[in-house]
């Protein structure tokens, strides 16, 4: 019987925290070894209790789950797994460092539903790095990037179109990708596990933050020159080439694959059988397998592929079984895959 992962519950409310511990506690690799009603309480129960993981809500009274984080984890690096309602705010406490969330039950979700969510992303979470942000000036620590980014308009010798795939630790590590990328970067379609809902405003919090137009697909979406594309929650998301030789996402409800929909596989293998210009796969931080079998035929069809190290990963699950299935050309850090991809398109790979 494996270790069980002890997790503390940080909730105001009373009905959500039994809620939670209720669900959790029916796992049987997991102990809730206790809870707090807010962020006082909760830094005095880390500090007593010494969890493995701990699930927070975003929005509490007195210190907010961002403040609380942005005080905590710097002192105690521990995996935090956000629990809320459909909030713009996550984004910002996962910028602060949790490595993980799910959607607070809303009438539309069943409550087992939300039960094997939460218990799936405190296990994702047991084993993930607690990173802390990185620095504003990070972009100017890679002079090569800065330099392409300043030369105006990117140098590409053909067409090519991009997929990139993520889970845990991937909302921040493919804002850390984008927000180094120019504007007139190729096509792009992006999968990033995440709950109903969130998806679109992720894709608008990167449209705020990145040069190019991000923007939630939607079935039929053209792939061009300075558009990236995130692919909806719920919904498989697949690359599509017309007749005339132009290319498409179809967003349509479907099975799951590999476990997930979306999925970075669904994604990935579509591009392997339908597109027919140049292309590139970036793979990061997650766990499980997802993506990688995907990017395997991607190689094979002769694309340039990407993947996240070891050590800039919040989890090398996705990108570590890519690697040792052969399906990654490179391995760089999260703050380095810009710099490969740019490198990649100019040279023409």
């Amino acid at each position: 019987m494996p270790k069980n992962i002890r997790v503390l519950v940080v909730d105001d409310s009373i009905i959500a925290r039994k809620t939670i511990m209720e669900g959790l506690s029916k796992s049987p690799q997991i102990e809730v070894v206790g809870y707090a009603i807010n962020a006082m309480d909760a830094e005095n129960k880390v500090k007593q209790l010494n969890p493995d993981v701990m699930t927070c809500d975003v929005q509490m009274p007195g210190m907010t789950g961002i403040e609380f984080l942005k005080k905590l984890l710097p002192q105690h690096p521990l995996p935090v797994v956000l629990v809320s309602s459909l909030n713009l705010k996550v984004f910002d406490a996962l910028h602060a460092g949790a490595v993980g969330f799910v959607r607070k039950p809303d009438g539309v979700q069943s409550r087992a539903a939300f039960v094997d969510s939460l218990v799936e992303a405190v296990v994702e979470a047991a084993s993930a790095r607690v990173r802390r942000p990185a620095p504003a000036a990070a972009v100017k620590e890679q002079p090569d990037l800065t330099q392409a980014l300043t030369m105006g308009p990117l140098k590409v010798p053909q067409p090519y179109l991009i997929g990139l795939g993520a889970s845990t630790g991937g909302t921040e590590a493919t804002l850390e990708v984008m927000k180094r990328l120019p504007a007139d970067i190729p096509g792009m379609v992006i999968v990033q596990h995440m709950p109903p809902g969130f998806t679109k405003m992720y894709a608008e919090r990167l449209n705020r933050l990145c040069r190019m137009e991000v923007r939630e697909a939607v079935n039929g979406d053209k792939l061009h020159q300075g558009l990236a594309l995130v692919a909806p929650a719920d919904l498989q998301c697949r690359v599509n080439r017309t007749a005339t030789g132009e290319y498409y996402v179809s967003c349509m409800p479907g099975d799951k694959v590999s476990g997930h929909r979306p999925s970075v596989d669904a994604l990935f293998m579509s591009m392997a059988e339908n597109v027919r210009c140049k292309m590139i796969g970036i793979i990061l931080t997650g766990m499980g397998a997802d993506g990688a079998e995907g990017l395997l035929q991607m190689r094979r069809k002769g694309a340039y592929t990407i993947g996240q190290d070891k050590e800039s990963c919040v989890v090398y699950g996705m990108p570590g079984v890519a690697f040792e299935r052969g399906a990654v050309c490179e391995q760089a850090s999260c703050e380095r895959v810009a710099s490969v991809l740019l490198r990649s398109l100019q040279a023409g790979k």
